[in-house]
């Protein structure tokens, strides 16, 4: 069972928690972590692109000529892809590229990634972080004395001062407990976690 400290806002050691060692001492599941990535950023994609096909273009109403007796090819409308301006063969259609891996994949998934910071000391647990009124100077401070700049910040409940402090800041990121997930734990060098959001990942995760 791991057990890391605890510091304060000034970065102050104020204790020691001992984690759950299904959800933070897990075996590191580098192929599921992979999986849980690419599956995310596939479902942000937007999907929107698209090309007009020949019955989305505009014109070609009238056939170009008759049928027979002129002595060039026969054509039924000027939108034809063959011809210049006419649709597009095959183009783009706008899609959905989400797909999901099953539950149990996702959490083990989440169960690494976490794993994954306790074991490279990028897992920085606070008391609590109680920001008052939204300053970006104050939650610079904060970050400094817990010296992690690139985080991603995760309290139990949605704070407003929190996460207007921290939006501005490169590479900083405010999250809830509930919305974790595996691609921000990875994307930044360090998790800056409450110990009441320590229980709720526990609780969900265990």
């Amino acid at each position: 069972m791991p057990t890391v400290p605890i510091y304060n806002i000034q970065g102050a050691q104020v204790g020691e928690i001992a984690l759950n060692d299904i959800v933070f001492g897990s075996k590191v599941n580098k192929a599921l972590l992979h999986e849980a990535v690419v599956m995310q950023l596939a479902s942000r994609r937007l999907g929107t692109s698209a090309a007009k096909n020949r019955s989305a273009v505009r014109g070609g109403g009238r056939k170009p000529w008759r049928q027979k007796g002129t002595g060039q090819a026969r054509a039924g409308s000027r939108r034809s892809p063959l011809w210049t301006g006419g649709g597009i063969i095959f183009g783009p259609t706008p899609r959905d590229y989400g797909y999901s891996l099953p539950k149990k994949a996702r959490r083990q998934a989440l169960r690494s990634a976490l794993s994954a910071k306790v074991e490279a000391g990028e897992l920085i647990v606070v008391d609590e972080l109680n920001i008052t009124e939204p300053k970006t100077k104050t939650m610079v401070g904060v970050l400094g004395s817990l010296k992690a700049n690139k985080a991603l910040v995760v309290t139990s409940e949605y704070q407003e001062a929190l996460e207007k402090s921290a939006r501005n800041i490169p590479g900083v990121e405010a999250l809830v407990s509930t919305g974790l997930n595996v691609y921000d734990i990875l994307a930044h060098d360090h998790l800056v976690i409450t110990k009441e959001a320590i229980g709720k990942v526990e609780e969900a995760l265990a």
